[in-house]
């Protein structure tokens, strides 16, 4: 098409994982939602804004929200950033950091849209393959002689496999590097470590989170940076002037004020992660550790496709991923017990009748 630019026309674009209609009763293990509700604080906070008023502006940096989360974790409000969830937090990173040529580096498999935002961007992703035991070798620091490197991006706990690489190795890593890191910890509260702490020791170490998992708002999209000030000052310049509405800006400051809630989910979850684990082992299929509120599952012996197939026929709606070069596999997000006794009936149920 003649009106867009080349890198646009060219893009695949990112596919998100299927949103059932509300209206369907179906049970769905394919997005890492939270299966509970959140905090009731949240639904109260978000009224009280509504009653309040809607028609002013809401604060441009989400000042509340900041104070709040940097009383959490044990930085100064000027250490964070918020977004449109941790995706706006993505975009903006690429968008102040890379040029148009340049190169972003990731692991492979990871998060796909990291390369949906190189391309839109008119960069390149450049990928470092994961280690057998899912850690990253010295290649994922090496500069590049056709491009130049700025930014790497780590998501950690990783996304499809759950695995987890520990701070200190991500900071060894991090003194190899010319360019910004970005660790992006959107499943780090179903984790043991999170890497906030680097932030202090490097200002090129950045961390980006978000409340649609572990907080139970996918809804509402919110996420956050956390970064030395100066390298805030910088991003806020790139962001959208009122990226935050209102009522998306009360819901998260009170999540995060409600540290007894999460703690509460984060262990049911934790507890069914186990079951699910184990179910899923005696079935035959191979999983790494998952430090994520989700599980990787590879079985030598079936079609992955097929068993996502046959599910989403039932109204069990699993994500079936596919990556060149590597293999597919099936990620099954942690939902209520219920909801993972019945997934994993249907898949014995499958591969009984394939067999």
């Amino acid at each position: 098409m003649k009106y867009v630019r080349p890198e646009i026309e060219a893009l695949k674009g990112y596919v998100p994982g299927y949103q059932p209609r509300p209206v369907e009763e179906v049970i769905k293990l394919n997005t890492n939602e939270n299966p509970y509700p959140p905090s009731p604080r949240v639904i109260e906070a978000i009224e009280v804004q509504a009653r309040q008023g809607l028609e002013r502006y809401p604060s441009p940096m989400a000042d509340s929200f900041r104070e709040q989360a940097g009383e959490v974790l044990g930085v100064q409000p000027d250490w964070i950033l918020a977004g449109n969830g941790s995706d706006d937090i993505l975009t903006i990173c690429t968008r102040a950091f890379v040029g148009q040529g340049e190169t972003i580096r990731s692991p492979y498999p990871s998060y796909i849209l990291y390369r949906t935002l190189a391309e839109i961007q008119g960069a390149r992703i450049d990928f470092a393959r994961f280690r057998d035991d899912w850690s990253l070798g010295d290649d994922f620091a090496t500069e590049l002689a056709e491009s130049k490197l700025r930014l790497g991006v780590i998501p950690n706990p990783n996304s499809p496999t759950g695995t987890f690489i520990e701070p200190e190795a991500i900071y060894e890593l991090a003194q190899k590097m010319s360019c910004p890191l970005l660790i992006d910890e959107a499943y780090v509260d179903f984790a043991s470590r999170s890497c906030v702490e680097l932030v202090a020791r490097d200002e090129r170490i950045m961390v980006c989170r978000t409340l649609s998992k572990s907080y139970g708002l996918a809804g509402l999209r919110f996420g956050y940076i956390v970064a030395q000030p100066h390298m805030i000052a910088e991003l806020a310049k790139v962001k959208d002037s009122y990226n935050c509405d209102a009522l998306s800006i009360a819901g998260a400051t009170a999540a995060l004020a409600d540290q007894d809630w999460l703690a509460e989910n984060r262990a049911k979850i934790l507890a069914t992660r186990k079951r699910l684990v184990a179910a899923m082992t005696d079935l035959g299929f191979e999983q790494p550790e998952s430090h994520a509120n989700f599980t990787w599952n590879t079985h030598p012996d079936v079609s992955h496709r097929t068993i996502a197939e046959k599910l989403a026929d039932a109204g069990i709606y699993v994500r079936y991923m596919d990556y060149d070069d590597y293999g597919d596999g099936l990620r099954i997000s942690v939902g209520t017990d219920r909801q993972n006794e019945l997934c994993i009936s249907k898949i014995a149920e499958i591969i009984a009748a394939e067999s």
